[in-house]
């Protein structure tokens, strides 16, 4: 596969920055409510674990067939950090996929910001490409679902580890 390295995508109010270790302070302070753990599981990250964690991701993928591709989403005119956007991508040139998930922490929710955010991100993701966008939704997280269709993603019949497999084409 030929490698995909996250570029800064601007849209009308948000900046997504490709990840970096220096986000994880004021990410882990962006991301701290608990309750942005009710259909994910596990509780926030302080600042150290999130920067071992972000030290892995930008490190990348051991497979080479296989990309992470993290984006921090930063409020354009506050040049704050709100969330997260992120894409691992897979497969051949010709059947290319991702799978993408996206957060925004409490205080920004409500607002559209993942709904812009995600949509950049499919964008992004069929201009290098990309076929297939794939999210899974627990079935009882009402703005989660609104994203994806507002992404135009749908949800399928599929169901994997308690979560609904939603699926539409990349490039928005």
């Amino acid at each position: 596969m030929t490698p995909l390295t996250p570029d800064p995508i601007r849209t009308e109010r948000l900046l997504l920055l490709p990840l970096l270790v220096e986000h994880a302070e004021e990410m882990a302070a962006a991301l701290a409510d608990p309750r942005l753990h009710t259909f994910i599981g596990g509780s926030p990250a302080d600042p150290q674990a999130l920067r071992a964690r972000y030290e892995r991701l930008v490190a990348g993928s051991p497979d080479p067939a296989v990309a992470w591709c993290n984006w921090v989403i930063q409020l354009a005119d506050q040049e704050c950090l709100v969330g997260t956007v992120q894409a691992t991508v897979s497969g051949p040139a010709d059947e290319r996929l991702a799978e993408i998930a996206w957060v925004v922490g409490t205080p920004w929710q409500g607002r559209g910001i993942a709904t812009e955010a995600t949509r950049a991100l499919i964008g992004w993701l069929g201009q290098r490409r990309v076929g297939l966008v794939i999210a899974h939704i627990h079935p009882e997280h009402r703005a989660s679902a609104a994203v994806a269709t507002a992404a135009g993603l749908a949800p399928t019949d599929v169901v994997h580890e308690g979560e609904i497999r939603w699926t539409g084409p990349a490039g928005g």
